[in-house]
């Protein structure tokens, strides 16, 4: 699977931006995606995961501020991020990885298998 992250940029705080995800090449349909982010001397974490069947897993840091959604027409995946924090500043990434079902368990990276290149997301105070 290549995935091929979009949207990034610099905003102020308090901002949006928009990140997409294209993604081809599955030879399966049972699958989970999501966006994880490395912020600056920091561990990689989860950001949004979403399954199959549409559902989501959020981490607490983001809840009500990003959305994450896909168009299936596209194979597209975007995460929707508004009132942007400094601390929101970060590496993002795209990625997807083969689950039972097609559901998301938790954030964990560990469940993941396809990464994109990343697209960097910086937001100033």
């Amino acid at each position: 699977v290549q995935l091929v992250e979009s949207g990034g940029g610099s905003v102020q705080a308090g901002g949006s931006l928009r990140l997409s995800c294209a993604a081809s090449g599955y030879t399966y349909s049972n699958y989970c995606m999501g966006w994880f982010r490395h912020p600056p001397g920091k561990a990689r974490e989860g950001v949004a995961v979403i399954a199959r069947d549409g559902s989501t897993i959020y981490a607490d840091s983001v809840k009500g501020r990003f959305t994450i959604s896909e168009d299936d027409a596209t194979n597209t995946l975007f995460l929707q991020m508004n009132s942007l924090k400094p601390e929101d500043t970060a590496m993002y990434y795209c990625a997807t990885g083969r689950t039972p079902g097609g559901y998301c368990y938790s954030l964990s990276a560990n469940a993941m298998d396809s990464w994109g290149k990343g697209t960097l997301v910086t937001v100033s105070s």
